[in-house]
């Protein structure tokens, strides 16, 4: 199995791909935005899941997970306004642009600062351990939108934020809460 970090940024890679896609081939947009939107939900998924609360803890990262948590949530709320928008719609170009740019700032911190911290602090056996956790993960995620999560994922990203009292949230509160960081 592959190293977590591999894998995290190999899916940073395909990203980047379909991101190319739809800024240079306007008529593959209707299919190639399904293609990205799943991919980035269940990566986001599997990260807040499996790797972030280890980096939070093994990794001494937590400021860095909290950072990236609240990126996850802009990022997913981006890409559900964008997922909304006609392709042929003249304003889907600026959110798709939006969309680009705040993803790729989340890639470069998370590729700059909690991944360098993952693979100095955490030895070879426990990232394949982290990255076949982090698979199994992005596998069962595949196909979730936007918005889907259950009450258990908020309080994981909530926790991961570092929101406190998020135990007694309900779910409404639990996404106001991750949306209004």
């Amino acid at each position: 199995m592959a190293d977590v970090v591999d894998l995290i940024m190999a899916d940073h890679r395909e990203v980047e791909r379909l991101f190319d896609v739809l800024q240079n081939e306007p008529d593959k947009r209707a299919l190639t935005l399904p293609e990205l939107s799943a991919l980035f939900v269940a990566h986001s998924r599997a990260e807040e899941a499996e790797v972030y609360p280890v980096a939070r803890s093994e990794a001494a990262e937590a400021d860095e997970v909290a950072h990236s948590q609240e990126e996850h949530a802009q990022a997913e709320e981006l890409l559900a306004q964008l997922k909304a928008t006609d392709p042929n719609d003249p304003s889907f170009e600026t959110k798709l642009n939006e969309f680009v740019e705040a993803v790729q700032h989340h890639v470069d911190e998370e590729e700059s600062q909690v991944l360098p911290g993952l693979r100095d602090r955490l030895d070879e056996a426990r990232r394949e351990e982290l990255g076949k956790a982090f698979a199994a993960s992005r596998e069962k995620h595949i196909g979730e939108q936007p918005g889907q999560e259950t009450k258990q994922e908020l309080l994981v990203q909530a926790r991961n934020a570092g929101i406190e009292g998020a135990g007694g949230m309900s779910k409404e509160e639990l996404t106001q809460a991750l949306k209004s960081q």
